[in-house]
């Protein structure tokens, strides 16, 4: 009896808001209705693997980085059999990827974390333990490395900010305090083509990213 599977969490920012991607299941007891990516483990995989292989094959991203969320064991979240599940999240940009429905999917699309439709099983549940998790993750670690583009202004970048904890920040508050962590780097560019003021862009310091991930901050609302 197979009773460990594995389901997918892909965030992205569209239009300043958070989206999640969900997929139209096209077989089992999940037929014609929404929820996560997943797949049942395999007998000679790895969680991370089936995370991974799971995720392309349902939705043709690859190459992206997966962390595992939480294990879900509650004993009727499954109708009919024990199903044990490990969540897995990632944050991307949407644009960077050509994601279709897979060969078992009716549908696929990004929605709007608070226009959810309705979804399967427990997996409200587990979106809402992602959504904590970033907000989380957003005020304790550097975010942004996977959702924006190398050169960004710090508007895109509060805007980023804002999409994820779900609130309006202070603008000078916010560049003040971005600025004053050494994350940035300034291009010495402004932004083209665009009809208003063109705004300075900037880009991550790779080396100061990598070690506030590792030691970590408290970014004050």
């Amino acid at each position: 009896m197979r009773t460990l599977s594995v389901d997918n969490l892909i965030f992205g920012c569209v239009d300043n808001a958070l989206d999640i991607f969900l997929v139209k299941h096209g077989e089992g007891l999940s037929l014609g209705k929404w929820g996560l990516p997943g797949d049942w483990m395999r007998d000679d995989e790895s969680l991370e693997d089936a995370a991974a292989r799971t995720l392309e094959q349902r939705t043709g991203i690859s190459n992206v980085f997966l962390e595992q969320l939480h294990t879900f064991s509650e004993v009727n979240r499954y109708p009919d059999e024990r199903v044990i599940t490990t969540a897995f999240y990632s944050l991307i940009r949407p644009e960077s990827y050509h994601s279709v429905a897979g060969a078992s999917e009716l549908d696929a699309k990004w929605f709007n974390v608070n226009d959810l439709p309705e979804l399967i099983f427990d997996h409200r549940k587990i979106i809402d333990l992602g959504i904590q998790r970033i907000k989380h993750k957003v005020r304790h670690e550097p975010i942004g490395f996977n959702l924006l583009p190398e050169k960004f202004t710090l508007l895109h970048l509060q805007s980023l900010y804002e999409a994820i904890l779900g609130i309006k920040l202070d603008k000078p508050n916010f560049r003040r305090k971005m600025l004053k962590m050494n994350l940035l780097i300034d291009c010495e560019e402004k932004q083209t083509a665009v009809a208003h003021r063109a705004a300075n862009l900037y880009r991550f310091d790779p080396l100061v990213y990598k070690q506030l991930q590792k030691n970590g901050f408290v970014f004050e609302l």
